[in-house]
């Protein structure tokens, strides 16, 4: 495994008292340290994963520690997190970030990639850095990472997480697999729910961009043995951990024939494609409609623990899962109209009805979030 060579002596005294239980660590020592000093590790995306992250990677002494980000502090961010607080609500993710950090560690170098990661980007930023942190939240980051990895030769230290489970590995060494190795091709726009639309336990990015730090870190000081040929899987419901052997794959296009030699775009949004024959609407002409008087059906297809948060008056609740069992009770002679929080259940919902040979079925775009968000605050937002 390659590891960053050291230079002894660039610790100045009060380094030593702030790493000193680094430094009494045998497999770390004053080299050990010296090489976390000297690391350029790069992390994508400071939200849930990103936090601790950036946090550890700063407090371990990473001596130039780059942050990819686009986004903006939301209230909802704050269950998990951790970079941002109350106060920070509204400004720049990076922002936020880079004032936490380097509270915590001035020593660290900072660089801020206020952008979105793309094909046209990806290499630019990534080349020359020791490891890249994975802590998007969308498959299409996620292949860029991956793909921005093998062909720079760069490790990938993964991470993703969703309502109580995550997973961590670590991808693209030179002896290794890649992402790609276990899932070949990302899955269509919108088939994979979310966490804006599914939900995490607040602790569980904690829990697994921990074990992402400590990879990077272990990467770094070339010590252990890394999650390379192995992916994490954690329940923290059970609080149980199990490895997986990952095989590095002779026909991935990425790391194994290399028929990747150049980033594709893919689509990172949520949203499925609208089916034949389902009509999209706004929150704005729902409330016009609704003021006219028009006759449909409104239908909520969140889960009843959501539906007690709140809802659009008028609405009748049938879970995205009851759906396929409620077509006898739905009229098949007035328009319905679906939606849910942001409008990726309420587009697999209408795409059922539609194929169920119901021939007036509309969208709410943006869901119920839209709907408190532009027309009824009173209704609350999650």
């Amino acid at each position: 495994m390659t590891t960053i060579a050291a230079s002894r002596g660039t610790l100045s005294p009060e380094e030593l008292v702030r790493y000193s239980r680094h430094v009494i660590l045998p497999e770390v020592g004053l080299a050990g340290q010296e090489r976390l000093k000297q690391a350029r590790v790069l992390v994508v995306g400071c939200g849930g994963l990103g936090s601790p992250v950036a946090l550890y990677l700063a407090a371990a002494g990473i001596g130039h520690l780059g942050l990819v980000d686009f986004d903006t502090v939301d209230a909802s961010n704050l269950q998990r997190q951790i970079l941002h607080g109350t106060t920070t609500i509204g400004r720049s993710k990076l922002e936020s970030a880079e004032a936490r950090l380097l509270n915590l560690n001035p020593h660290t170098r900072i660089e801020r990639y206020e952008t979105r990661l793309t094909a046209a980007n990806a290499l630019e930023i990534i080349e020359g850095y020791d490891v890249v942190v994975d802590g998007t939240d969308n498959f299409g980051t996620r292949y860029l990472v991956n793909d921005a990895c093998v062909l720079l030769g760069v490790p990938n230290a993964y991470g993703s997480i969703f309502r109580f489970e995550g997973q961590a590995s670590v991808f693209a060494t030179a002896e290794g697999p890649c992402y790609r190795c276990l899932f070949r091709q990302p899955p269509p726009p919108g088939a994979v729910p979310n966490c804006a639309e599914g939900g995490v336990l607040g602790v569980l990015p904690g829990l697994v961009g921990t074990i992402q730090a400590t990879e990077a870190i272990k990467l770094v000081l070339g010590i252990g043995k890394p999650l390379v040929g192995e992916l994490l899987l954690v329940d923290a419901l059970d609080m149980r951990f199990r490895r997986v052997k990952v095989r590095k794959d002779p026909g991935c296009p990425a790391c194994g024939t290399r028929e990747i030699r150049e980033l594709v775009e893919y689509d990172q949004t949520c949203d499925i494609p609208t089916a034949r024959g389902v009509r999209d609407l706004t929150v704005a002409e729902l409330a016009a409609r609704r003021e006219r008087g028009d006759d449909f059906l409104l239908v909520d297809v969140r889960e009843p623990h959501e539906w007690t948060i709140g809802r659009i008056t008028g609405a009748e609740l049938i879970p995205l899962g009851e759906i396929g069992r409620s077509f006898d009770r739905l009229p098949r002679d007035r328009e319905i109209v679906v939606y849910c929080k942001g409008g990726v259940r309420s587009a697999q919902a209408a795409e059922q009805l539609v194929q169920a040979g119901f021939g007036a079925v509309t969208n709410l775009v943006g869901g119920i979030v839209a709907w408190s968000t532009e027309i009824d605050p009173t209704v609350p937002r999650y």
